[in-house]
Formats: C-alpha cells, structure tokens, sequence
C-alpha cells in the first residue's frame, strides 16, 4: 500500500498541484470569454505554483498568441517543450509562431520535426504552406497543401491558406476558388466573404465582390476596417453616394477614424468642394498624424488655389510616412521640383526608381534636375535611360538630341530625332530639329573639308 501521508490533506505539494489545475481552469473560461489579460495573470499564478505543469506554459502561449506577443509565446512554447519534447500540438504552436515573427528556419525545422514524430499530423502540413509562402517558395507551399489534402481533403484552413498563397502571386481567380472552398467547409471561418470580395474586386469581378462585401457586412456589421475596404471599392466603381454612406457608418462607429475622414475628402475633392476636402483633411491628420495621404492631397489642393506656403512643408512630412506609391511619388517629385526643393525631389524619384527601375518619367524628372544644376554630363544619362525605355514625351528625345547637338556630335542626335519620330509621332518641333541639326551638320562637314585643304 502506498504511504497514506502523500494524501495528507497538509501536503503542499498536493495543495499546490490542485491550486494550480484551479487557476488554469478559471483561466480557460476567460480565455474563452475573451478576457485575455486576466486569463494570462490567472496562468501566470498556476506556473508559480506548479512550474513543472506543461499545460500551464503551453496554454500561457496560447493566450500570449491571442495578445499577439508572440516572442512571449515562444518562450512558453519551449517552457512546455522542455517538460513534454514529443508533443506535436506544441511544436505546432511554435512552428507557427516562429512565422509570425519572420524565424523561417526555425520554423520549417520545427514542422519537420513534427513529420518525423508523426507523419500523420496534418496541421504540420497546413501550416507551412504560410511560411513557404512568406518565404516566396511557392512550388513548396502547394506541394504542403497536397500532402495535407492526402490527410484531410476536407480541410477549410489548408484551403484558406493556399488561397492566400495564391493571391499573393497574383492569382485571384485561384484564391477565389480556395476560399469559397473554405466557406463552403467552415461557414463561420472569420472574415472568409471579405477575402472573396477582394479576390473577385482583384479579378475585376465587380458584382461577385459586391455581393460578397455585403454578405461579410451583414455579418460583420461594426467592422470598420471592412466598411472602409468596401468604401474604397464603391468609390472605385462611381458608386459615390453609397460610398459617402458607408463612410458616414464608419464616421458614426468611430468618429474619430482617420481613414474614413481622408477618404470623404477624396469625395469632396472630385466633386470641386475643395473648401470641405481641406477640412477633411485636416481632421484626417489631426486624427492620425502618421496617416498617408492627406498631406499630399492638401498640398495639391494648396498648389491649385496658388497658395504654396506650406506645400513643401506638407510633402516632407509625407515623404515620411514612408510613402510607396509610384504615381504620388513622381506627382510629390514634380511639385517638389517646381517648388525648388531639389534634394527632395530627387529623393522622390529616386525611391520611384527603387520600387520600378523602368519608371522611365523619373528618369527624365532626374534629367531635368541635373540640367537645372548644369550636370550636363549626368543630364544626357538619364535622358538616354528614358530614351531607352521609349518614354513617350517628346521634350525627353529632344534635350538629348539639343545636347549632342551642342556637342557637335550630329549623328547621334539625328538617330534620337529618328526614333523620337517613331515613339511620339512626327511633330512640327521635331521636324524643326531635324532640319537644324542637318543643316549643322553640314556646315561643320564643309568647315573641316577646306580645314583640310589648307
């Protein structure tokens, strides 16, 4: 018979085992509830009282995962690997979440590690198609989705992350498919009407993403993020009055949200209201200085009503904001240009230049810069990069050609007059250059030839 005392009601170590499984237990309800914070305080109270309980730590990252701290969650992970090193449900959880925080190795170590164990796990599978995609190996993930289908045909979550794999690559009818695969499995699968929509709004499917937009709406409701997205696309599409109403919905839940604010003066400014766009955006910034956009939609407001005091100010401070989009890169760089704010025009096209080396405007924006600042030699390379990827303004083939010229090097500023002909038609003012540029060219055969007879 075993000792009677181990079930002395005096024990502590039996007090504190049953202390522990008490707050775990209380902490699984507010888990449940949502009340994460208090879940993880009762957690934290049953890792003191019983730290070789595997459980505690590993349902301590679980709601560190639900608090997206997922650095936190690692550690716990391994707290609960280092008391059961074979669990795959763990090692699950920390291959996860070391693709949430970018460690791929680690991760597809670790989802390998499950294989070994148990070739039979199927969210080892599942999973790395999320970190393969992140990691751009795209064959490998679909390759994760077909050995999971071997497992579980019928998983919504293998379906939805190879859709997000697919969508990524730009595959949008393909991710469609996959989603409303998940949909049709897993009905309640959060925000899946909201991925269709903008699968089918990518794929120019305007009725298809509509439909799907409401469908997540009469779900969804207060989600101000969606009715945002849905805003965009109405806008997108003419449909401004049921746009200007979603935005007022936004406006109602949250008055204080910055997006929504910016976009009613999107509406305001292409309707000629400028006054109430300036407004708009001024709220916008005032709601959310870090927001993109607003600066730069003033600063052109600004500059149209010949009022360009504060313009250049405005667009520094959206420069950055860190600011990527190629379009409002070189718009930014022009007014900046005009401005006389050369170093930070520059600084516009140059980071259009990094996000597409074949933006051929930047190129002639960079030209001009240089001519302005008599960098003659700099000019003429930037032109030719224009040139060479046939940019369709005239004025680009002409100052190349007017610097060859100069240089008494007719020839090549014939063949760029030549090929300005064939990209922007002949013109009047090409035709001038041509006639000047030969005629040169003449004089100067006809100087060298009696040059030589003397």
């Amino acid at each position: 018979m075993a000792d009677s005392s181990f079930y002395d009601e005096n024990d502590d170590n039996l007090n504190s085992w049953d202390e522990a499984e008490q707050r775990i237990g209380e902490a699984y309800e507010l888990y449940e509830t949502g009340l994460m914070q208090q879940a993880l305080e009762k957690l934290n109270e049953a890792v003191a009282l019983n730290p070789a309980c595997c459980s505690s730590h590993f349902n301590m990252g679980l709601t560190l995962d639900g608090l997206e701290r997922y650095e936190e969650a690692i550690t716990c992970f391994r707290h609960a690997l280092d008391l059961s090193p074979d669990d795959v449900e763990i090692l699950n959880c920390l291959a996860v979440d070391y693709t949430r925080t970018a460690q791929y190795d680690l991760a597809i170590s670790t989802f390998e590690d499950i294989e070994k164990i148990d070739p039979t796990f199927e969210p080892a599978y599942c999973n790395r198609i999320i970190t393969y995609t992140e990691m751009e190996q795209y064959d490998k993930a679909e390759q994760m989705f077909y050995l999971a289908q071997e497992l579980n045909p019928n998983c919504a979550i293998c379906f939805y992350n190879i859709g997000n794999s697919l969508f990524t690559r730009g595959l949008y009818a393909r991710a469609a498919w996959c989603w409303e695969k998940t949909a049709e499995l897993e009905p309640a699968h959060p925000q899946i009407h909201y991925r269709i929509a903008q699968a089918c709004w990518a794929n120019g499917q305007y009725d298809k993403a509509n439909e799907n937009f409401l469908c997540e709406l009469r779900q969804n409701p207060g989600n101000v993020e969606i009715l945002l997205d849905y805003s965009i696309f109405l806008l997108e599409h003419g449909q401004i009055q049921k746009a200007a109403e979603k935005l007022n919905w936004m406006l109602d839940l949250q008055p204080d949200f910055a997006p929504a604010m910016f976009y009613r003066g999107e509406i305001y400014r292409t309707q000629g209201r400028f006054d109430k766009a300036i407004a708009a955006y001024r709220s916008a910034i005032n709601a959310d200085a870090k927001l993109a956009g607003p600066r730069f939609r003033l600063a052109q407001i600004l500059l149209w009503q010949k009022q360009p005091a504060e313009v250049a100010d405005l667009l520094k401070t959206e420069l950055g904001l860190s600011c990527n989009d190629e379009q409002a890169l070189l718009l930014m760089g022009r007014m900046l240009l005009g401005l006389g704010e050369y170093d930070e025009a520059v600084n516009c096209f140059l980071r259009t230049l990094d996000s597409n080396p074949e933006q051929a405007q930047a190129y002639f924006a960079m030209a001009a810069i240089l001519m302005n600042k008599h960098d003659v030699e700099g000019c003429l390379q930037f032109l030719e990069h224009a040139i060479g990827l046939d940019i369709k303004i005239s004025a680009a083939y002409t100052c190349a050609a007017i610097i060859h010229y100069k240089h008494k090097d007719f020839q090549q500023a014939l063949d760029i007059i030549e090929k300005a002909k064939c990209v922007v038609g002949n013109s009047w003012h090409l035709r001038l250059w041509t006639a000047r540029i030969t005629l040169a060219a003449r004089q100067n055969a006809l100087l060298n030839f009696f040059r030589t007879r003397e």
